[in-house]
């Protein structure tokens, strides 16, 4: 069986019991958050976040930067009015430079990646608040409060980080 397929079966499991299908589209508490994709990080439990609470946009690194095409349909369309940008410990965005990456793909691939900016960086604390400081001065981004943080994937705990 194919993890897909446990997905499809899974999913008959939620389906069935299902009452959550007249939320509104709107992120009911105005937030969008930004963090990222790796595996041990869930916004919605570390946050206390319940379904239609809040948009959430997962990328590698939890890069704010590369969430700008979502924060603004957010923004403009479904009306959030806050963001919160985390990034958290022993991510793999430390693990690699830019062109260290761009060289992999353009060996093991063979094509060039070179116009891709992977965002991979190497002081936590400093892609938080380079991430807080960018959206500020983003000229697509509505001046809302923007607040970043790290989060530790060994102990659970959040950590503001000042920009």
């Amino acid at each position: 069986m194919t993890v897909a397929q446990e997905f499809e079966a899974a999913n008959e499991k939620y389906a069935a019991t299902f009452n959550e299908g007249g939320l509104p589209m709107p992120p009911a508490r105005k937030v969008l958050v930004v963090a990222c994709m790796d595996a041990r990080v869930d916004p919605a439990k570390e946050l206390g976040l319940s379904k239609g609470d809040a948009h959430v946009v997962r990328n590698a690194g939890g890069r704010g930067i590369a969430a700008i095409r979502d924060i603004v349909i957010s923004q403009q369309l479904l009306g959030t009015r806050e963001i919160v940008v985390i990034h958290h410990t022993d991510c793999g965005m430390l693990t690699f430079k830019d062109h260290e990456l761009h060289a992999k793909v353009k060996s093991d691939l063979g094509e060039n990646a070179d116009h891709i900016a992977w965002l991979s960086f190497s002081d936590l604390e400093k892609s938080v608040a380079e991430d807080v400081v960018a959206l500020k001065k983003n000229p697509l981004v509505l001046d809302v409060p923007i607040t970043g943080y790290v989060f530790d994937v060994n102990t659970g705990k959040l950590t503001k980080v000042e920009a």
